[in-house]
């Protein structure tokens, strides 16, 4: 039986992961790392673990200690590294956390992999791995930098970081190819655009969007949000990320993205539509609303969710202009595209949202509060 290490499994794309590897195969093991900071909820995952097939560890990846612990316990088979600090605004107020866990933890990850999985030495003094383990770094299209108006990122396209947080997620890609070259370390990294779907963090512009307008609150654009983005929906994500573990060439990086570029404001726009769509089709969401105005119909009103609501603030330090993914790579090699185009995939997150409150009333804390009215509180 394979076993997987899933670092930072319980955040958003890794619990999707996680979710979907174990839907889709009945002879793995996933043991999930995850620290449960700001961005990792147990209870995305709790129907998941069953001390079986999925485990659950709450701990650091830079945790020395119980890294080797966790290796000398499963002997995994992959490595899936998810775990990071993710939002390019918290990178800005605090970098050093990101340099810590980002660099650093990848790092600690990299040598407990390589203390357990190295059988001994060749002739040239080069380590020898077991046949069957790969340790794949999970990373992003940020670490390109910003693209003009046409084109865009390729494997080969020069790395240009513009933010704490990308500069970070670029030095630990750096890690894993010194890695592999060096050490002769089977890897693959993988770099996707934006991500959306289901179990969104809602400090992320479209659940964040989503979250209030329910709460009929301001919707916090940056700039004159015209800066593009290339979405891809996160299961398309998670397909892609399966096939490159199992079928890419080790040493190679793949980048995935969802053909789907769109401005933010083109984005915060299609959710209002979107949500007034879906509370008009089915009156039962209207109960969601925190504004509870009562139409001329008797039925809550849903007029005042219109682009009205659309507020523009100071706009991020660095912001990217542009991001766009060419995934010809990973398509022309694995047979990779993604699945869900923009329209279908954002009715299918909104209404997600709508269904599941009771998830997004978990994870907010005071914490996600506070650090919301420091940034967007202006």
């Amino acid at each position: 039986m394979k076993t997987y290490l899933v670092t930072g499994g319980a955040g958003f794309i890794g619990a999707n992961f996680v979710k979907y590897m174990l839907k889709t195969y009945s002879d793995i093991r996933i043991v999930v790392l995850d620290a449960l900071t700001y961005a990792g909820n147990l209870a995305t995952i709790e129907t998941d673990i069953d001390s079986e097939r999925c485990l659950f560890v709450k701990g650091d990846i830079c945790d020395r200690v119980l890294s080797e612990q966790l290796f000398a316990a499963y002997h995994f088979t992959y490595v899936v590294n998810f775990a990071a600090e993710s939002h390019v605004d918290r990178s800005i107020e605090n970098p050093q956390l990101f340099l810590i866990t980002n660099i650093l933890g990848t790092q600690n990850l990299l040598d407990a992999a390589r203390k357990d999985w190295v059988t001994g030495k060749d002739d040239k003094g080069y380590p020898t791995w077991r046949a069957d383990v790969r340790f794949h770094q999970v990373s992003t299209d940020e670490v390109y930098g910003s693209l003009g108006e046409t084109g865009y990122f390729t494997e080969t396209t020069p790395l240009d970081p513009r933010s704490p947080y990308s500069a970070s997620k670029t030095s630990a890609d750096l890690f894993v190819k010194a890695y592999h070259e060096t050490y002769k370390m089977p890897v693959t990294v993988s770099r996707c655009s934006n991500n959306y779907g289901p179990f969104h963090f809602p400090e992320k512009l479209i659940p964040l969007i989503i979250k209030n307008i329910i709460e009929g609150r301001p919707l916090p654009v940056y700039g004159d949000g015209s800066n593009v983005r290339d979405w891809l929906y996160v299961e398309d994500h998670c397909k892609a990320i399966d096939m490159v573990i199992n079928h890419g060439r080790t040493g190679e990086v793949y980048n995935i993205g969802g053909h789907n570029e769109r401005r933010n404001i083109h984005i915060v726009k299609t959710v209002i539509r979107t949500m007034r769509e879906l509370l008009a089709e089915n009156p039962e969401y209207r109960k969601q609303l925190k504004k509870k105005e009562i139409g001329s119909d008797g039925q809550i009103s849903i007029d005042w969710i219109n682009d009205g609501l659309i507020t523009f603030v100071t706009d991020r330090l660095g912001h990217d202009r542009r991001y766009a993914i060419d995934p010809a790579k990973i398509n022309n090699e694995l047979g990779w595209k993604p699945e869900t185009d923009f329209e279908t995939g954002i009715v299918k997150t909104v209404r997600w949202y709508l269904e599941n409150q009771a998830w997004v009333e978990q994870i907010i804390t005071g914490d996600y509060l506070n650090y919301y009215e420091q940034m967007y509180g202006g």
